[in-house]
């Protein structure tokens, strides 16, 4: 019996998809839940799994666009499992031809665009090394002449040896889709971005204490993103238009907090989501965020780990960014920027002290959020960063904790 394999839905709104690569060849014996392809759409990359067993066909190429419904592939289960291997044997149908003799190299020769020079032009462009593909030649038919050559010298942007290669590749489906949305981000939205320091030190403090115990209970590490996503819940309550977006001349307010994590995947930058964060401790921040970093790792996110998200937060500071000024994620109105920790001296009660400080910023949607909004939101997570104990663990960090 031959089986058509479609394209299955990967979720709701999604059309089509793009092969990206094919996991067998055609003709190769597959079994049935083995990968066969990696698909993106618009949203994920995901892996197309064999619905039986048996010789494969492929009816798609890899970058084809394929329609969700559309038939990729055959496979023939009637085909019988090769021994020793995992694709059918092929006949032989003839011997194999001789090896065509091999011909003598030929001697490299020079040519040039604009016509071939005169011997004297030629020896002249050589020592100069200069390719009289950039000469304009003044002779009969665009011959370059002896005083061409002579006239001729090496402009700024002449390539003077090394290699000039270059590559032409299309983009994933889903790295087009982010930049169409980060393109729609900065077009469409009254995008601004607001400053501000965060002395880490009391953070630092608390980590030196509790992070072996912390590991040691609960199997994951203690790191400063569950810090930060208590501390931005908390500001999202105080300032709640920051956890409001646009749809159209309306308003929409959540009494939610889906926390979109920025992390970084082998096809590109992922944004899975910590749902209902402000329900979460500082366990299940991280757990969470190891879970969903680790399937990001793997290629195992999908589009439904990615849906959603009222507010982002994003770290360029793995990276050793400073400063940016991240771009919002559509159709949320606020995203967070944390950067790398830097020993610098700050004035501490009329004296200088030298602590770890992170910069951060705030880039909101103007039309929706308001300055005093901004800046209130930025200073609320600041504040809660530099006095955790009291606004972020009730001065029980024990309890915080669960140790």
């Amino acid at each position: 019996m031959i089986l058509e394999m479609k394209v299955p839905s990967p979720g709701e709104s999604i059309t089509e998809v793009e092969i990206a690569t094919w996991l067998v060849e055609d003709g190769d014996y597959v079994e049935k839940d083995q990968a066969i392809a990696e698909v993106d759409s618009d949203k994920a990359t995901l892996e197309l799994p064999a619905e039986v067993a048996g010789v494969i066909t492929l009816k798609a190429e890899e970058g084809d666009a394929v329609a969700v419904g559309q038939v990729v592939c055959l496979i023939d289960t009637d085909a019988a499992k090769p021994e020793g291997g995992d694709a059918p044997a092929k006949e032989e149908t003839a011997a194999p031809a001789a090896a065509p003799k091999a011909e003598a190299p030929k001697k490299e020769e020079k040519t040039y665009a604009t016509g071939t020079p005169s011997p004297a032009a030629r020896k002249i462009l050589d020592e100069k090394n200069i390719d009289a593909a950039t000469v304009t030649g003044t002779g009969k038919g665009g011959r370059v002449t002896k005083d061409d050559a002579v006239n001729a010298t090496p402009s700024m942007g002449t390539p003077t040896g090394g290699n000039r290669g270059s590559e032409r590749k299309k983009l994933s489906m889903l790295r087009r889709k982010v930049a169409e949305r980060l393109v729609s981000a900065k077009n469409e939205t009254a995008m601004l971005t607001t400053f501000n320091e965060v002395n880490m030190t009391p953070i630092n403090k608390i980590r030196a204490e509790y992070k072996e115990t912390f590991k040691a209970k609960h199997g994951v590490g203690l790191g400063f993103m569950s810090f930060f996503s208590k501390a931005v819940v908390r500001a999202l309550q105080l300032y709640p238009d920051v956890n409001s977006m646009m749809d159209g001349d309306y308003k929409v307010s959540y009494d939610f907090v889906d926390i979109s994590i920025a992390v970084s995947g082998p096809k590109g930058l992922m944004v899975p989501v910590v749902r209902n964060a402000e329900n979460l401790t500082f366990r299940g921040v991280e757990a969470e965020i190891k879970r969903l970093a680790i399937r990001a790792r793997e290629g195992q996110i999908t589009v439904d780990d990615m849906t959603g998200g009222t507010f982002t937060i994003t770290n360029g500071g793995v990276f050793g960014s400073m400063l940016s000024t991240p771009i919002i994620n559509p159709p949320q109105s606020g995203i967070l920027g944390m950067h790398n920790i830097i020993e610098r001296p700050i004035a501490v009660d009329g004296k200088v002290e030298i602590h770890p400080m992170m910069y951060v910023a705030l880039s909101y949607d103007h039309r929706i959020i308001d300055g005093r909004e901004s800046v209130g939101f930025l200073v609320a997570v600041k504040e809660a960063l530099e006095n955790p104990m009291e606004l972020l663990m009730d001065n029980n960090p024990k309890k915080a904790f669960e140790l």
